[in-house]
């Protein structure tokens, strides 16, 4: 089936975080990650068929939805998941906020690699405990992990999580299979929980391939092995599908225990229930949505690729880190002499560009940029004119 992700749609005034932020119709959002793309034609039909029942009461989650995330993870990704590992929440962020609630006490230190997706702070913040930053490091276009500083700051005796983005947001690293496993040892080593925000996982590129965290657990066997006994990891449809909007996320913990006291946390933040069109979108897009999301993937690689054509021919003195994962583009703007809180500001002052400063995601941010290509190619090159437009005129 062809789809046709060039077509504009107007996304002004249906109440969206993206687009309805400001006033100014002639600013040109490209920031907070959500696609401006329609989901998959088969969630639609399964949302038109829900609504035209007509009754929107609480809603119990069926066998079919466990069924649904089990195979699609044993499928795609070769990870054999079991129904009793999974805890159903209304996102990834309450996810996030609900396991430090229940895995920590105040005062506890919670690992981070920065720059990160800005949630992880508050999350932190928000349930008493202290950011312990492990900075990545910047070069050749990309980013590697400090392993030595990695270890030495979850040796620290306060550190009793670890927040792990995989895919990585906002650097755009897709973690190799050697990469987790010496993060997964030094987490073994030290006594810290690994919390695996995988949110991303199924926008990758290849040659890049998502490893869910918790299945590198097969090394030591699957049931009883150590990495997936010391993993949470939490996942949904929502960036894949451009469904952030039905709230539907999934917690996945194999250990009894810990499972249950994230249960409770769950309940206790009152992010217990989700909503009917979250769980019939869920299943519709595990069930029947891959050919949408192998187009998808191929076109967001191409806007891409546009995009560092562009910059090649137009803005030879940015540095457009390489992108393996995510439809989120990381852009060193440092040559340009100003703040990223600045460079944002004045573009969206003065040519009605919205973007998202580099600090937003740890002081590592500062000088850095990060622009969403989930966009009809159009619209992309609209945004990049504006940019190119700026820095000619500074």
């Amino acid at each position: 089936m062809i789809y046709d992700f060039d077509e504009l749609i107007s996304r002004r005034g249906t109440n969206s975080y993206k687009w309805d932020g400001t006033d100014d119709d002639s600013v040109l959002p490209l920031w907070v990650a959500d696609m401006d793309f329609r989901t998959a034609p088969v969630i639609t039909e399964a949302l038109r068929k829900r609504v035209e029942h007509g009754i929107f009461g609480y809603t119990r989650v069926p066998d079919a939805y466990y069924d649904a995330v089990t195979s699609w993870f044993a499928r795609r990704h070769g990870w054999q998941t079991e129904r009793e590992w999974i805890v159903y929440t209304s996102g990834v962020v309450p996810a996030l906020s609900a396991v430090i609630k229940a895995l920590t006490s105040p005062g506890d230190g919670v690992l981070v690699q920065t720059p990160v997706y800005n949630c992880f702070f508050s999350s932190i913040r928000n349930n008493g405990c202290d950011i312990v930053e492990s900075a990545l490091i910047y070069g050749d276009s990309t980013y590697r992990i400090d392993f030595d500083d990695l270890e030495r700051k979850a040796s620290m005796p306060n550190v009793k999580l670890m927040l792990l983005c995989n895919p990585h947001n906002p650097a755009g690293r897709v973690w190799t299979r050697d990469e987790l496993i010496r993060i997964g040892k030094i987490c073994l080593r030290n006594g810290v929980r690994v919390v695996a925000d995988e949110i991303h996982c199924e926008l990758v590129f290849s040659p890049h391939r998502y490893i869910p965290f918790a299945s590198l657990a097969s090394d030591f066997g699957i049931h009883s092995g150590a990495f997936l006994a010391n993993t949470v990891t939490c996942v949904s449809p929502s960036k894949a599908f451009n469904i952030a909007g039905l709230q539907i996320a999934n917690i996945i913990v194999a250990d009894e225990d810990v499972r249950r006291r994230i249960d409770r946390a769950i309940n206790d933040n009152e992010v217990c229930d989700v909503n009917p069109f979250g769980v019939e979108a869920l299943i519709a897009a595990y069930n029947g949505g891959e050919d949408w999301l192998e187009a998808l993937k191929a076109y967001l690689y191409d806007n891409y690729r546009c995009l560092c054509g562009y910059f090649a021919g137009h803005l030879p003195q940015l540095e457009v880190a390489r992108l393996e994962g995510t439809y989120l583009v990381w852009v060193d703007c440092r040559r340009l002499g100003m703040t990223s809180d600045e460079l944002c500001q004045r573009l969206l002052s003065d040519c009605g560009l919205w973007l998202n400063e580099g600090t937003m995601y740890g002081d590592a941010g500062e000088g850095f940029v990060r622009i969403n290509i989930a966009c009809p190619r159009s619209r992309l090159i609209e945004a990049l004119d504006r940019l190119a437009g700026f820095v000619d005129n500074l």
